[in-house]
């Protein structure tokens, strides 16, 4: 077998078919994902052992591949024939190789092409703060923090930084200065990259994916210091993302941490994507605001009642994630069933809807 042509195949019919995801395992078809559901590609021959190394061996420069085979684990990025580029990941499973790649579309959306709400522009107005884009895997948090950081690179001179494991989306020079650091390329980790920040002359920060206490931490000072700090968490919600970060520090640090993210925390936008009647997905979200109320409650330790804050406080702009799912019903956009499907609470969207 050929198996870059049969890799470049199989990711054109992706493309062609207006999929997301291809996933490759030893004992299966090749299986795409095409508006959330997973169609196994029946043409093509199950993949054997002998494969999925093939595959691997064009997915993976050589220095890739031998830490995927020493440590089972690797995130990497691929650059398909046509220009469009796959963020993939590699894990071992029953001893066997296995790979997922998801479609990163070349063109960078903008808030109204994806349905978000013109509100998020405010957060990346500002000059400093710390914003938080949460939800679960495989619901657009990055393509969300894509169109604000090509907003800000529309509208303004800034000079961003992202940190990326691997680079997604490739941003185009426009009024500001972009540099885009991968992860094992450029930089040995999230946390090494963002101490840099601080000698970089850098206005915007953009973390792929927060992990370990280290670059939690750093990101906080970062965005307390004068910085604009835009990352991601794989959380349900605001209040679960507050308690995710302080827990994750030891319980001596937990106070400082509280007050940090108190003073520096501007916003956590959650959102899913949904099954709409007319083909496609569209968001519903939840977007917390960290008014005075809010940031007494994380000082405070009272995180479990930030959900009734995000509840009451519509007038100042919050939304809470069953008003967004009873307002898909209402236009048209989704079915009742499926905005019970994706509730985090059936009992408060039945008095809704």
């Amino acid at each position: 077998m050929d198996y870059k042509l049969e890799l470049e195949d199989m990711l054109t019919t992706v493309i062609r078919e207006g999929g997301s995801d291809l996933h490759l395992s030893e004992g299966r078809h090749p299986t795409i994902r095409v508006s959330g559901v997973l169609l196994p590609l029946v043409r093509k021959p199950i993949l054997t052992k002998e494969d999925t190394f093939g595959l691997a061996q064009q997915l993976l420069t050589k220095i890739n591949l031998d830490l995927f085979v020493a440590t089972k684990e690797i995130d990497f990025s691929y650059n398909h024939t046509t220009g469009d580029r796959f963020r993939g990941n590699g894990y071992y499973q029953q001893g066997s190789m296995s790979f997922a790649l998801r479609l990163v579309q070349r063109k960078i959306r903008t808030f109204e092409e994806l349905n978000l709400p013109p509100v998020l522009e405010e957060f990346i107005d500002k000059q400093q703060g710390f914003f938080l884009v949460v939800g679960p895997v495989g619901h657009g948090k990055s393509t969300t923090l894509a169109a604000m950081i090509d907003r800000i690179n529309s509208t303004r001179a800034e000079h961003i930084i992202t940190i990326e494991d691997p680079v997604e989306y490739i941003y185009e020079q426009k009024k500001s200065i972009i540099d885009q650091r991968e992860v094992r390329v450029d930089t040995e980790d999230f946390h090494v990259a963002l101490l840099s920040v601080f000698r970089e002359d850098v206005d915007v920060v953009l973390i792929g994916e927060m992990r370990g206490v280290d670059t939690i931490g750093t990101a906080v000072t970062a965005a307390e210091t004068g910085h604009l700090v835009l990352s991601t968490l794989h959380t349900n919600n605001a209040a679960q993302t507050i308690s995710r970060i302080i827990d994750s520090f030891p319980a001596g640090q937990q106070d400082q941490i509280r007050v940090q993210l108190a003073s520096s925390l501007t916003g956590i936008f959650s959102q899913r994507l949904v099954p709409r009647i007319a083909g496609g997905l569209v968001p519903a979200y939840e977007l917390l605001i960290n008014n005075n109320a809010v940031a007494n409650l994380i000082r405070e330790n009272r995180t479990h009642e930030i959900n009734s804050v995000i509840e009451t406080s519509s007038q100042e702009g919050m939304v809470d994630m069953n008003h967004s799912l009873a307002e898909l019903v209402r236009r048209g956009e989704i079915t009742v069933e499926t905005a019970y499907q994706f509730s985090l609470n059936p009992k408060v969207l039945e008095h809704l809807l």
